[in-house]
């Protein structure tokens, strides 16, 4: 890893930083649990409740302890040895899943990225960081202010778009979310930019109403090109553990989800959940979010993301 990663403030510190309140519960449990004692039936079963309690999950979490046990019954294993065997059972879940998000512009015109999720999981926040991700890979970028219910919402995306140097496609409050979808899909198809990234109104995922209208925003981007939205991506608050679970069961019942973003991971304990998402779903981990800087949300890798998780010091070497 290059010194901008893994030096101070480096996006290895940074993640370190964010996972620490999850990294702690899981350090400080294996630490009581394997101190001078063998790999055995009983400290396996209390590694699986500590997994549990990480937010891994009890199938993901029976998973991951059974795969440590196996070939290993009465050793006697260090603490780092353990830890380091840990974040390998966790990495072979998570990198199947860590895909960054494409911003190369579609065969049928620009790229067209749907951001849902239920409210206040850093939907909005997540685009601006998105979009000025795709300004510095050299793509020409339209932001477009789905969430038409909250003004507060197009401000902050325009601040978004003004840090990133992108305009901004916009209407009246309370406008047609499905309208100005299809319209800021033929701007940038006019305009010929790669991309173009589209925000939608928060929905909790148990509202009957609010998912058709997801639905009705799909179903109309694709009159405008029949290949599009190519992305939808769903947003997820870590702290809510194992409710992103749920929320992902909906959301992707409603329309066809392509990938997940993890947020908040800095404030929550249950971090673990992630691993959970990627075992379960398969679905494609694009970013995470570990604080709210704009360099907080990065490419989702594995390994990294592993090791930070279970408290191991410094990137592999």
């Amino acid at each position: 890893m290059s010194e901008e990663q893994t030096g101070k403030g480096g996006w290895l510190s940074r993640l370190k930083a964010g996972l620490r309140k999850t990294s702690s519960r899981i350090g400080d449990g294996l630490a009581g649990i394997f101190t001078k004692r063998k790999l055995d039936a009983e400290t396996l079963e209390e590694l699986e409740e500590l997994l549990i309690q990480a937010d891994l999950g009890p199938v993901t979490a029976a998973k991951v302890t059974a795969a440590m046990g196996k070939g290993r019954y009465g050793q006697d294993l260090g603490l780092d040895e353990i830890k380091g065997l840990l974040a390998d059972e966790i990495t072979k879940i998570l990198e199947p899943v860590a895909v960054p998000l494409a911003f190369s512009r579609a065969e049928s015109g620009p790229r067209v990225v749907v951001m849902v999720g239920v409210n206040g999981t850093g939907k909005t926040t997540t685009l601006g960081k998105m979009a000025a991700a795709a300004v510095a890979d050299r793509r020409r970028v339209l932001l477009a202010a789905g969430d038409t219910f909250r003004a507060a919402a197009v401000e902050q995306l325009e601040i978004w778009g003004q840090r990133a140097g992108v305009p901004v496609f916009k209407r009246e409050t309370g406008a047609d979310a499905a309208g100005l979808a299809y319209d800021a899909v033929e701007r940038a198809r006019r305009e010929g930019a790669d991309i173009v990234f589209i925000d939608t109104a928060g929905r909790l995922h148990n509202k009957a109403g609010l998912m058709a209208e997801l639905q009705k925003i799909i179903r109309v981007i694709g009159k405008v090109d029949a290949s599009a939205p190519h992305d939808i991506v769903l947003a997820l608050d870590a702290t809510t553990g194992q409710n992103a679970i749920n929320q992902v069961e909906t959301f992707k019942s409603m329309v066809p989800l392509s990938g997940l973003v993890l947020t908040k991971l800095d404030g929550t304990a249950k971090g673990g959940v992630l691993v959970a998402l990627a075992d379960r779903f398969g679905l494609p981990v694009h970013a995470v979010g570990v604080g709210e800087g704009i360099d907080d949300l990065k490419p989702f890798e594995a390994r990294a993301f592993a090791r930070a998780l279970v408290g191991l010091e410094g990137p592999e070497r």
